[in-house]
């Protein structure tokens, strides 16, 4: 699983928009991963409420749940997405991180199946949640 660990990370980390978007993989399980994203000005999607744009919020949700798919005992190399619902509960909290949390909950020898929620300091109330598709490749 160190292996695994190791690459999700340098995989995260080599993306271009996680790292604008100040992305960090927190924690990464069989098949589990936390990813957080800060509260960043640069990331505002209306000025007059200071609310993160929901297309950072999504871009996190699909990176955590990659990050689910590859870290899957089961998953013997990469991923993409095949299709990936959001839906959002309410607007994040100005000035809080994000957090995402996401699950791969089963995976035929095509397709992973995930599930995630994203929340800020209000742990109740997600900011959004998704369920998704994405493939299962051979090879990283």
């Amino acid at each position: 699983m160190a292996d695994k660990k190791q690459l999700a990370r340098q995989f995260i980390e080599a993306i271009p928009h996680a790292r604008e978007l100040g992305m960090t993989l927190t924690e990464l399980g069989d098949g589990s991963a936390q990813i957080v994203m800060p509260y960043d000005e640069k990331l505002i999607g209306d000025p007059e409420t200071g609310v993160i744009h929901g297309g950072a919020v999504s871009a996190l949700m699909d990176t955590c749940c990659g990050a689910a798919v590859m870290s899957h005992p089961a998953a013997p190399g990469g991923t993409a997405t095949i299709d990936l619902r959001i839906d959002y509960m309410r607007a994040a909290t100005p000035g809080q991180s994000i957090v995402t949390r996401a699950t791969c909950h089963h995976m035929t020898r095509n397709v992973a199946f995930v599930r995630a929620v994203a929340m800020d300091d209000d742990q109740d109330n997600p900011v959004a949640t998704a369920v998704g598709a994405f493939t299962v490749e051979r090879k990283f």
